[in-house]
C-alpha cells in the first residue's frame, strides 16, 4: 500500500474542488494527469475540457467529502471513492454524488488520472 493515508489523498482530491470554488482552470489542469479522462453523466472530458469549465470562473459554491474510502491498485495508483456533497454556483440547492477517482503518482507526483461521477438517486 502507498504510504499515504486516506486523508493525504482526500486533501489531494480537495485541491481538485478548490480549483472549482476558486474557478482556477490552471490549478486544476496541474493536478490533472495529461491523459486524464473524466466520466460524466454528460459524457467524457479529457483534462483539457475539464479544465475549460472554469475558464468563466467559480462552478462551485461549497462542497464537503464524505464518507472516503481508499481502494490500493498497486504500488504506484489508488482509486478514492466518496460522496461529495455539493452547491453549484448560482444554485440554492446542495447536490450529491458518488465519485471515484484514480490517483497515479508518477516521476514522484500524484495526479488524477480518472474521475467517475455518479449523481445520487432519490
Amino acid at each position: 500500500m502507498p504510504a499515504h493515508t486516506t486523508q493525504f489523498f482526500v486533501d489531494l482530491e480537495s485541491r481538485v474542488w478548490d480549483t472549482q470554488v476558486s474557478g482556477d482552470p490552471q490549478a486544476q489542469h496541474e493536478l490533472l494527469s495529461a491523459d486524464f479522462l473524466g466520466v460524466y453523466p454528460s459524457g467524457f472530458a479529457n483534462r483539457t475540457e475539464h479544465a475549460e469549465q472554469l475558464s468563466d470562473g467559480p462552478i462551485t459554491t461549497s462542497y464537503s467529502i464524505v464518507d472516503a474510502r481508499l481502494i490500493e491498485v498497486s504500488e504506484s495508483s489508488v482509486l478514492l471513492c466518496y460522496r461529495a456533497d455539493h452547491q453549484p454556483s448560482g444554485q440554492d440547492e446542495t447536490e450529491s454524488m458518488f465519485i471515484s477517482s484514480l490517483w497515479v503518482e508518477r516521476d514522484g507526483r500524484w495526479r488524477n488520472t480518472f474521475s467517475q461521477d455518479s449523481p445520487v438517486g432519490p
